[in-house]
């Protein structure tokens, strides 16, 4: 008797799966880490992006770049997204992520083509892992739109006391907020001179609270500047009240929402304050805030990408330092961490009965891909290095890892080239779960409209 055939799947469905799809997927990743590859490190090279609207990036930044790239493969975009939660998470270590994960792939494609079940490849790669794992003062601002008369304010002080306001320094007539019936010329007069005496005792009341520079987050008027020009006092209205939170947390002090009472406790202090003009801009700048926890960078460039370049790489770093205060561990960079994390590996490698001593062998040498790679963008002769530094470590100096500047092998822990172990932690973890993910996946099934509408190859366009 014969049965019709089942039909699960849409006409034109492509169905891939074994082992040519999973050394598929396995060189998909290959692709992408190769996009990443020569940014390792502080020798690494920038790429040159265009995207689809022809704005250029320039970025040796490997969250960026990965961001950028349009990747459309299925297992590769599960590695670009494994990189994109290393940054989300830490701030730092995408493009030792995409190396490591890569590598880890590189490491089990022979045994995949040998015919040895990717299951015990995952359980070794865990397992490696897990081993490894155990092992393992101021403030700025933008200058605020001013009055007539603002030229004539002086613009540095010495030791200034700071007044932070929330009100208006400003002349309002009354007839805005209030209905008056008037009966005579007198009576109008007197209206207009309470309205000018209403205005004069709020200023006369900051200059006598001492206060050398007065921020507002409302405006102060064309009077009140000039009066304060007078008076050689500085002044800004409509300063952004983030800002004038930033000055106040800086310099302390509180912001005040009337001047009826301004004791010098309430007022705000800092050792130089001064404007200044920085390329098209000017920017008020209090140095020496006795209350600083923070502190404001003020970046200058040529062009707009090189600008973009340099705060990316400030990100980088302010999230690196953060992290490695909140907590509190850090370990020795320059490939120093994983190469002692390789030897330790390929001994426990040795000691591991069965089939699975091939893989932990190869997670032990997947780990060297981050000094080796660090090496050659720096131009070294990275095979000569990495012997010196198995040497090293061999021999009991953990912290040795790649000397940039000088060439050679170093003791980072002692050089201050630390990392938070936290980074590295995350990063071996993610790269292993990334490689075990795609590892795991034995069928790719693509629907008639995903293949015509996605392109057949990550782009290599734009590139440089």
């Amino acid at each position: 008797m014969m049965h019709a055939p089942i039909i699960l799947l849409k006409e034109g469905t492509d169905s891939s799966q074994g082992i040519p799809q999973l050394v598929s997927n396995i060189s998909a990743c290959q692709v992408v880490a190769e996009a990443v590859r020569t940014t390792l490190g502080p020798r690494g090279m920038d790429k040159l992006i265009l995207d689809s609207s022809g704005k250029a990036t320039i970025s040796n930044d490997g969250a960026t770049i990965l961001k950028l790239l349009d990747v459309v493969h299925p297992a590769a975009k599960m590695l670009v997204d494994i990189a994109r939660a290393q940054d989300a998470e830490v701030g730092d270590g995408t493009t030792s992520v995409t190396l490591l994960a890569a590598e880890l792939l590189k490491q089990a494609k022979p045994h995949v083509e040998e015919g040895i079940h990717p299951q015990l490849i995952i359980r070794a790669y865990r397992k490696g892992a897990t081993l490894a794992s155990r092992l393992v003062a101021g403030v700025a601002f933008k200058k605020t739109f001013s009055y007539a008369g603002f030229e004539m304010q002086p613009k540095h002080y010495e030791n200034p006391l700071i007044a932070l306001l929330n009100i208006e320094l400003e002349l309002k007539a009354e007839k805005e907020n209030a209905e008056i019936r008037l009966k005579s010329v007198q009576e109008y007069q007197a209206v207009v001179e309470a309205e000018w005496s209403i205005l004069y005792e709020k200023l006369e009341k900051i200059v006598t609270s001492g206060a050398r520079v007065v921020l507002s987050r409302l405006a102060i008027g064309d009077v009140a500047t000039q009066y304060f020009a007078d008076r050689d006092i500085f002044c800004a209205g409509r300063v952004a009240e983030d800002d004038l939170r930033r000055t106040m947390m800086a310099c302390g002090g509180a912001i005040q929402t009337n001047v009826s009472d301004l004791p010098e406790h309430v007022l705000g202090c800092c050792q130089s304050f001064e404007e200044i003009q920085i390329g098209s801009e000017r920017y008020n700048i209090f140095a020496g805030c006795p209350q600083a926890k923070t502190c404001t960078i003020l970046l200058r460039g040529g062009t707009e990408q090189f600008m973009e370049e340099t705060e990316r790489s400030l990100h980088d770093a302010i999230m690196i330092v953060r992290r490695a205060t909140k907590s509190d561990a850090v370990v020795g960079g320059g490939g120093a961490v994983e190469m002692e994390v390789s030897r330790f590996l390929r001994e426990a490698s040795r000691a591991e009965p069965g089939k699975q001593q091939l893989p932990l062998a190869g997670f032990a040498r997947a780990l060297e891909v981050v000094p080796r790679q660090l090496c050659s963008n720096a131009g070294f002769d990275a095979t000569s290095m990495l012997n010196r530094l198995r040497q090293q470590h061999a021999q009991g100096h953990l912290w040795s890892g790649v000397d940039v500047v000088n060439e050679g092998v170093t003791d980072t822990f002692t050089a201050c080239v630390w990392e938070p172990a936290l980074v590295k932690v995350n990063a071996i973890t993610a790269a292993c779960e990334a490689a075990c993910l795609i590892l795991s996946v034995d069928e790719t099934i693509r629907n008639p409209k995903s293949t015509v509408d996605a392109p057949q190859a990550l782009p290599g366009g734009g590139m440089g």
